[in-house]
């Protein structure tokens, strides 16, 4: 994927199972609607255009003058590969990317938002790939100005997984990002498991996380790597768990290692089935993320601000666990 020689295996795009967010027992006190279907990935995203004028600033713009706000969960690509990048991801999820992941793009659109920092990473489909994505990132971080912050690449077919975290941490790198369905090895599987035995203690780990079409990153074996590695600390992308929300929260919710961010979630979910995950996870374990470019980070903040937080809530999820987590 990040290269213009390497393409990986074409998921099966024909799927449009309904998928039904179905409300147990945990919902019952929070007062939520009623059940009701959704569609993924078929669901027609909101365009930047539909959006204007309804930033979080403009929502709120007292509150939002106070707030540093840190992206969690943004891809980035070489200027020469963006387009492409961009368009495989779109392929794989049938989704519709909202920008290619150029460098100058996020960060205009991180203007717009009135974000301060980001999370930046890319992903190895190919153990090779590792050396040259962890340089670029690096790179990226070191000309941002101070607005990125750098996870690294990794892959479970590294010859050297030890190594190449050791370089990682010589580059400044700040983490580890991973994602099984792109890599195609189960998240608790011995590839992961080298990963995070080597990582854990060193740095946390992002890994992407559920899927309906797939079983590598279910939230259930995201639940049993958590118990194997107590002292990973692992951010479950997607709420702990893309098109599988309700799942994740039974499988995950509660777990002292886990931190979870909203990427690619609050297109799908209603605003109070957002309130609600959140509380459940705890406000202090959720990080604010956009997953850029698929979807435009300055809209992402327009619907986290709908979500109905109270000013502690919103704080913590938009920069305060972001800071705490990496010591900044």
């Amino acid at each position: 994927m990040f290269s213009e020689n390497n393409s990986h295996e074409s998921a099966p795009l024909g799927c449009r199972l309904p998928i039904v967010i179905e409300l147990t027992s945990f919902w019952e006190p929070q007062g939520l609607l009623p059940p009701r279907p959704c569609w993924v990935p078929r669901l027609t995203p909101l365009r930047p255009r539909d959006m204007i004028g309804t930033s979080l600033v403009n929502l709120d713009a007292r509150k939002a003058a106070v707030l540093e706000i840190i992206d969690f969960h943004a891809h980035v690509y070489p200027d020469r590969i963006a387009q492409k990048a961009s368009e495989s991801i779109a392929a794989f999820y049938d989704i519709p990317v909202q920008f290619p992941g150029r460098v100058s793009t996020l960060l205009e659109r991180g203007d717009a938002g009135g974000i301060s920092r980001f999370v930046i990473h890319s992903v190895a489909t190919a153990p090779e790939q590792v050396r040259s994505i962890n340089g670029y990132i690096a790179r990226a971080v070191s000309e941002s100005a101070g607005r990125f912050i750098g996870f690294a690449a990794i892959h479970p077919d590294c010859d050297d997984i030890a190594g190449e975290i050791d370089r990682a941490l010589g580059l400044g790198l700040r983490g580890l990002k991973i994602h099984p369905d792109f890599q195609r090895f189960p998240v608790d599987g011995p590839g992961a498991c080298r990963i995070f035995e080597a990582a854990r203690g060193r740095l946390p780990v992002l890994i992407h996380t559920g899927d309906f079409r797939y079983d590598y990153s279910n939230p259930e074996r995201v639940a049993r790597a958590l118990d194997w590695f107590p002292e990973l600390t692992v951010i479950g992308a997607h709420f702990g768990g893309w098109s599988q929300w309700e799942q994740a929260a039974r499988a995950l919710a509660g777990r002292p290692n886990l931190f979870v961010d909203t990427s690619s979630s609050l297109y799908a979910i209603a605003p109070e089935r957002a309130r609600a995950l959140i509380r459940l996870y705890g406000a202090d374990r959720v990080l604010f993320g956009s997953d850029f470019p698929m979807w435009d980070p300055a809209l992402e903040l327009t619907l986290l601000g709908r979500v109905g937080l109270t000013d502690d809530e919103r704080e913590r999820v938009l920069y305060r666990n972001a800071r705490e987590l990496l010591g900044l």
